[in-house]
Order: structure tokens, then sequence, then C-alpha cells
């Protein structure tokens, strides 16, 4: 198994995202760090990004407008994201593992877990879509 070399930029990023629960996507990441990391490029945050990702230490939620947010916690729990402002936060949910026996039940294989996602509306876009409307009337 290959040594993993410590890496500031990566503690930084990893920091960052433990601290926060608004699942940054890389550029803000980027724009957060750069104040206590100058010399820290895009680059370099892409690819510890990724190679978080791969090593289990944190999520990427691929959204449907083709951007990626990142979370810091790792333990399961489900997302909201908003189709008009693609921001995505956490839903506080009971547990859901009957959807794993649900699955299972026609399926031939072993399910150990699964990724939900919820799409709509935020309610920030919600009473902003309501305040237009209620100009409009």
């Amino acid at each position: 198994m290959a040594v993993i070399k410590f890496s500031r930029q990566r503690e930084a990023i990893k920091s960052y995202l433990a601290q926060t629960t608004s699942h940054p996507t890389a550029a803000t990441i980027y724009e957060e760090l750069r104040t206590d990391h100058p010399n820290i490029s895009l680059g370099t945050v892409y690819r510890n990004l990724n190679f978080l990702v791969e090593q289990g230490e944190i999520l990427k939620i691929s959204c449907d407008d083709g951007s990626d947010h990142f979370d810091g916690n790792t333990n399961p729990h489900y997302h909201f994201v908003c189709t008009s402002c693609h921001q995505v936060s956490d839903l506080d949910l009971p547990d859901m593992e009957h959807v794993n026996v649900l699955a299972s039940a026609n399926f031939a294989g072993k399910i150990v877990g699964h990724t939900t996602y919820f799409y709509g509306t935020c309610p920030q876009c919600l009473k902003q879509s309501q305040r237009v409307s209620d100009t409009v009337d």
C-alpha cells in the first residue's frame, strides 16, 4: 500500500469541509482558501477533492446542472438539490434502510447501501418566486 504524503492544502480543504454544511463547489472552496493559502490553485483544489472522494474522506454530489458539490460528512444522510439555485442541503430524515430491503427483493446480488437525492425548490427560491408573483398581481 502506498504511503500518502501529507499536504497542507489537502488538510485545509478537509478542515473547511468539516466546518461547513453548505456543500460548496470546488470554485467556492478555492475562493475561501485563497486568503490563507495564496499559492493554492484551482487545479490543486480539484485534484485534492477528487483524491479525498476516492479515499472516502468526503462525498461528491453531482447535480443536474453539471456542477459538483462536496460534503465533509460521510455518514449516511440525504440531500436536497434546489432546481432553481442549484444549492445542496442536508435533509434531516430518519434512516431509510427499508429501501435496501425493497431493492433486494428483486435483485440477486447483495445491496449494502443507497444514495438518494431529493429535488425541488428551496425555501429561499420559493420566497423569491412568491415576491415576484406578488409584484405581478
